[in-house]
């Protein structure tokens, strides 16, 4: 669905990963649809690059590498100087390395784990004291948590491992009606895909889906902001998979 105009006026949205893919187009809904906006990143040139293409008053930039407790320190000492509390948070930053078990490295399982999963974690601990009672969570997930492709085994587990804090925080945070979800989108066509798998495995990732092609970035961000909208105000540790089918797909 289409989220009207506005319809996020004077909410504060913060999205970990907004410089490129999911991350920037749900940065441009949220923005379009009347927000303020934060994204963070860990390289400075490259979150000026998101916000000179995204040319938003409303937008505000945080270089923070989430893989660490010390970036996050960052992020959560921004919002705490701001006096905001934030309406909507966005827990999109991921890496994905797709390698063999035998020929995965302990610096490739390491980084996987402490980006997608430390990081996502440890970020939501630290702004709960800045959450808005009612405020929604959302995290990014993957078809990958449910699927099991070949050379995914610790990309999968990362996001397998996001979808169980997901239903935990669910739980915990319901005392204070914050709604956790998560978005699991199947092959995308992002620069985190072009940097994952060769161009020539596109098409191959685009025929295993039932609609027969990748999602864009626009699509699964509409997703987002359905799940952090009053309309969805009663759906709280659920997963919603974006995947064009594919899951269903690859066992008919």
């Amino acid at each position: 669905m289409k989220i009207p105009m506005k319809k996020f006026n004077e909410k504060l949205v913060v999205i970990t990963g907004g410089t490129s893919g999911i991350g920037l187009s749900t940065a441009q809904a949220f923005l379009d649809a009347g927000a303020e906006v934060w994204i963070t990143g860990r390289n400075a040139a490259k979150l000026d690059a998101a916000a000179q293409g995204l040319n938003n008053a409303k937008l505000k930039t945080v270089v923070s590498d989430t893989s660490t407790l010390e970036g996050i320190a960052r992020l959560r000492e921004a919002v705490a100087a701001s006096g905001r509390s934030v309406d909507v948070l966005f827990l999109n930053a991921a890496i994905a390395t797709f390698t063999a078990i035998a020929e995965t490295t302990e610096a490739d399982f390491d980084a996987q784990f402490n980006t997608n999963v430390k990081g996502a974690y440890f970020t939501l601990q630290q702004l709960l004291p800045h959450l808005t009672d009612a405020a929604s969570v959302i995290f990014t997930s993957s078809t990958n948590a449910t699927a099991a492709a070949l050379g995914s085994s610790v990309y999968s587990a990362t996001k397998g491992a996001l979808n169980k804090i997901a239903q935990v925080a669910a739980n915990e945070l319901a005392s204070r009606k914050i709604r956790v979800n998560v978005v699991s989108p199947g092959p995308t066509e992002t620069p985190g895909l072009d940097y994952a798998v060769p161009n020539e495995a596109k098409g191959y990732l685009a025929s295993i889906t039932a609609l027969q092609r990748l999602a864009q970035p626009t699509e699964i961000a509409q997703v987002v902001l359905f799940l952090a909208s009053e309309d969805a105000s009663f759906i709280s540790g659920t997963e919603i998979i974006a995947d064009g089918g594919l899951l269903n797909f690859a066992t008919k």
